[in-house]
């Protein structure tokens, strides 16, 4: 007797059907098709990629592609050595004298909607000399596996930062608080962090070099380019030493 089986399409797994006509079994693997997997998995590549080329590759290869020059200046320096990509979480705070108790809740909510691969980045308004963050702020990130923080303004709690180990880079370090000084004005928009514009989402690269802002859609670009820099350079330190020149080695790698 001929036996048909009918496929029954399970949306949440992939389905093996076995199928018998005429005394033959089939087996078909069927594997459906996700969108949002697929932009995880890319994702997760995207961002491997970036922790393991280094940070001037990556400004060398957004002014190539994009004919720009998106990085931070000498200004932003971490307070320990670090390096770091994740997806930006951008905040911003403006200047205001204020008495009200929740004038940052947003800025304390903005991390507790963050999560695993975020970089916390701030933008405090003539913050030099003001502590955007400090050790409490640098603990929820660590606990919710941020990649790490930049902010356009002071930080505080060094110490205790180093000591758990969350990289920061920032203007510079010092003992003042935004509290009654700053209001929250936004967070996941556009921002200017040290002159340089970042959008949620785009991807900061930070190293010992400094920090690179690659925006989100030429970031597949700019890793492809960054990571054929990097070889090239780094097939450069043998032969310059073998050859006992520089300009051969340029001749013939065509990177400096």
């Amino acid at each position: 007797m001929n036996k048909v089986l009918k496929a029954v399409w399970n949306p949440r797994a992939s389905v093996a059907i076995a199928v018998t006509v005429i005394g033959i079994s089939v087996g078909i693997a069927i594997t459906p098709a996700f969108s949002r997997p697929a932009d995880v998995t890319s994702d997760a590549a995207l961002l491997d990629g970036f922790r393991h080329v280094e940070v001037a590759s990556v400004s060398d290869a957004m002014e190539k592609v994009a004919g720009q020059r998106i990085y931070l200046s000498h200004r932003m320096r971490p307070i320990f050595t670090s390096k770091f990509a994740g997806f930006a979480l951008t905040v911003r705070l403006k200047k205001e004298e204020n008495q009200d108790p929740h004038a940052l809740d947003g800025m304390l909510a903005a991390i507790d909607q963050g999560g695993p691969n975020s970089v916390y980045v701030m933008s405090v308004e003539d913050g030099a000399d003001i502590a955007g963050m400090g050790g409490l702020m640098g603990t929820a990130m660590q606990a919710r596996n941020f990649s790490g923080a930049v902010i356009d303004g002071g930080v505080r709690d060094t110490a205790y930062l180093t000591k758990i180990g969350f990289p920061v880079f920032s203007l510079g370090n010092v003992p003042s608080t935004s509290v009654g000084h700053y209001r929250f004005a936004g967070s996941n928009i556009p921002i200017t962090c040290d002159g340089v514009p970042v959008s949620a989402g785009d991807i900061v690269v930070a190293d010992s070099d400094g920090i690179v802002i690659v925006p989100r859609a030429r970031a597949s670009e700019v890793l492809a380019m960054a990571q054929d820099m990097d070889f090239k350079e780094h097939s450069m330190y043998a032969y310059i030493e073998k050859l006992k020149s520089i300009e051969e080695a340029v001749k013939k790698f065509g990177r400096l």
